[in-house]
């Protein structure tokens, strides 16, 4: 093994984790990270002056590459795009000391969807993986004052995408217990008292399961929405199981529908009241959630 093949292999993770925030797909990004190691092996070493901004290089302009594809892929996308979630959020580390460095939240990941890819790129690469402007300029092909601008542009919309308050994981795991118990019963006012006024609920079908085409707005909407659902699945008598566990860092439900992995659930919370609520039903995005239920690696919350 080369000397920079050693050095991909040493810093894997932290690779993976920018091509995870970048793309919002744990499977994308691991096929980044094969085509990264496939050009890596390729390399001249002695034309790489600093083998770390030669990863970091590859992987951004992988990204880039692939998020113009994505990007036009969404733009098809069946009802409301949420990212993959993951349970093993420490392998994704950017071994930052940033605050937002270990934040993968849906919150955040949503925030990151909405920037321009190079803004997203140049955001990653200075403020989370604490990439110098100078090399953030040779990955994105751009001046240092541009991708400085870059990377203004996009910390201003991720500081008033991000929530203003959160809650104790304990607290934040009560209220998701909560919501559950309460939408089982199927009263939507017993629901409603732990939703926010203008709460928001996502539900990622990806045009395979049936999932709400439109993000639900409102604690009545949510409220109903959710009980009509519980009560729908009594009626045809499906019995459903939800398993705490950690989902991009927070706590979340793994849900299965008579037996078979159907759902994950989390949410946002402002400490007191539930904010936005998200459901991913997508199969594809559940592939990652499956093997580690069979492999048994996903922990409980």
């Amino acid at each position: 093994m080369t000397a920079i093949e050693r050095a991909f292999t040493n810093h894997r993770g932290r690779l993976q984790g920018l091509a995870y925030r970048m793309l919002g797909s744990r499977a994308d990004a691991e096929d980044i990270l094969q085509d990264a190691y496939l050009r890596v092996r390729e390399a001249n070493e002695a034309e790489i002056r600093n083998v770390d901004a030669y990863l970091v290089t590859v992987v951004t302009r992988l990204c880039l590459d692939q998020l113009k594809s994505a990007r036009a892929r969404r733009e098809h996308y069946v009802g409301p795009w949420l990212p993959e979630p993951v349970i093993d959020v420490d392998s994704l580390s950017p071994d930052t000391a940033v605050e937002i460095a270990d934040d993968l939240s849906f919150a955040l990941m949503l925030t990151l969807e909405r920037l321009s890819a190079a803004e997203r790129a140049a955001f990653l690469l200075h403020d989370v993986f604490d990439t110098p402007f100078e090399e953030v300029a040779s990955a994105l092909g751009k001046s240092e004052v541009a991708c400085r601008q870059l990377a203004s542009r996009a910390r201003k919309a991720v500081r008033s995408g991000r929530p203003a308050h959160s809650a104790p994981p304990d607290a934040h795991r009560a209220l998701l217990s909560g919501f559950v118990e309460a939408m089982t019963t199927g009263e939507p006012e017993r629901l409603k008292v732990l939703l926010a006024a203008d709460v928001i609920a996502y539900a990622d079908g990806g045009g395979v399961k049936i999932a709400a085409l439109n993000p639900i707005r409102g604690a009545d909407n949510v409220a109903r929405f959710f009980t009509g659902l519980a009560r729908k699945f009594r009626a045809h008598g499906a019995t459903a199981g939800f398993a705490p566990t950690t989902l991009n860092g927070v706590p979340g439900f793994i849900v299965h529908i008579n037996g078979a992995l159907d759902q994950t659930l989390s949410i946002d919370t402002d400490g007191d009241r539930i904010t936005a609520i998200y459901v991913v039903r997508n199969p594809e995005k559940l592939q990652g959630i499956e093997q580690a239920l069979q492999h048994g690696t996903a922990q409980p919350a």
